[in-house]
Parts: C-alpha cells; structure tokens; sequence
C-alpha cells in the first residue's frame, strides 16, 4: 500500500465504509441465524438469538481490529523500531 493512498480521503472513506459494512453483515448474520434457529426449534425465550447476536457483535469486532491494523502495518512497525 503506497503511502500516498493512506493520506487519500476518498481512499479512508472506502476502506472504512467497507469496514463498517462486513462488521454489519457478520453481526446481522448472527441474529439472523439465531432468530431462524430459535423458530426452528420453537423456543419460548430466544436464547439462540441472544447468543449468537454476541458472538456476532465479538466476531465483527475482532475483524474490524484485525483489518483496522492491517490498514495501518507501518505506524506498528515505527513504534517498534524506536523502541529498541
């Protein structure tokens, strides 16, 4: 990635709006998934819903973290040649 493209407004806008959309996507899927499943299994309290509606919202920000440092692979490697 050229430094360039970092400093691009446009380019930000892209890669954090796509950021935003996958996290949205996991986390729908999870409460989707719950809410089928609960159908499914005719539950009176939505627990799949529930749950999988966490391990969503966990999963999407894991992702966004690791994509978010991705973003950024220099500003960790300064960091860590000025410390030593």
């Amino acid at each position: 990635m050229k430094e360039n493209d970092l400093k691009n407004p446009l380019f930000n806008y892209a890669k954090y709006s796509s950021l935003a959309f996958q996290m949205l996507a996991v986390i729908l899927l999870g409460v989707v998934g719950g809410i089928k499943l609960d159908q499914y299994l005719k539950l009176k309290f939505p627990i799949f819903t529930i749950l999988f509606t966490l391990v969503g919202v966990a999963f999407a920000v894991y992702l966004g973290i690791k994509d978010f440092i991705k973003l950024h692979p220099k500003n960790s490697k300064n960091n860590q040649s000025h410390d030593e």
